[in-house]
């Protein structure tokens, strides 16, 4: 079994008699939690082991990489902490969210390689239909939209269409949506696989610009230069986690 220390190495300083030990308790229960998970298939009749026995903690604050080849087991524990699939074995559990049915919409989003986008919306009813789905007012959700794609830098494109804009601008348009809700936990499956690499360097950017300090963000990707920008670094392989590494260095 792999175990992960929680969250930053380093966590600032408290001031003392500052926190409650209930504002305590929440800046560091997990969000998600992954125990002992594995996941098999059964492809053609045969099982094949997508992830081997893992454990992982995602707390607030954490900015953590999967990084690793395709097979690697990366999308896998990803879709597990999203509550997207249930494992074969172990167990997953949000301590700081609640159940998995009552997991989304608000707590948790998800961007992916292909950003998905409803191509009859525009940018704008794109990123508005989660708040929609929440059931914030039409004047809210479309607010909140506008102010979301400006944060993404994507305002003056508000009433393009998904067909209208280059990957790199429908990606963007693609994480807008995912954040407008405020999510705690945002789960990130390749998502500059299909960018070159300018392109993917400004999707950072404004990705980690717009994050909210106390959410958690998890990226799957197999290129080492984006994984690097998080502060925390997994590599990933044969569907474990190998080594860990952070901004201070392997641990």
């Amino acid at each position: 079994m792999v175990d992960v220390s929680p969250g930053r190495l380093t966590p600032g300083p408290v001031s003392s008699g500052a926190a409650s030990p209930r504002q305590v308790d929440a800046a560091t229960t997990p969000l998600a939690e992954a125990r002992g998970v594995g996941r098999t298939f059964t492809v053609g009749g045969q099982e094949v082991t997508a992830l081997r026995e893992t454990t992982l903690q995602v707390r607030p604050g954490d900015r953590i990489a999967l990084l690793g080849p395709s097979g690697s087991g990366k999308s896998t524990l990803l879709h597990l902490l999203g509550g997207l699939d249930t494992p074969t074995t172990g167990t997953v559990s949000w301590p700081a969210l609640g159940e998995a049915n009552t997991l989304r919409p608000g707590k948790v989003a998800f961007v992916f390689q292909a950003q998905s986008l409803m191509p009859p919306l525009t940018a704008l009813e794109n990123v508005a239909l989660p708040l929609l789905l929440t059931g914030a007012t039409p004047k809210a959700a479309t607010g909140e939209a506008r102010r979301a794609l400006d944060t993404l830098e994507l305002l003056p494109l508000a009433e393009q269409l998904p067909e209208e804009l280059s990957g790199g601008q429908a990606q963007r348009v693609a994480v807008a949506r995912a954040l407008v809700t405020r999510p705690r936990l945002i789960l990130a499956d390749e998502p500059t696989g299909q960018l070159d690499s300018v392109t993917a360097g400004h999707l950072m950017d404004v990705l980690l610009s717009a994050l909210e300090p106390s959410s958690a963000l998890v990226m799957a990707t197999h290129d080492e230069a984006v994984a690097r920008r998080l502060d925390t670094l997994w590599r990933m392989e044969g569907g474990g986690l190998l080594s860990r590494a952070t901004k201070e260095g392997p641990s």
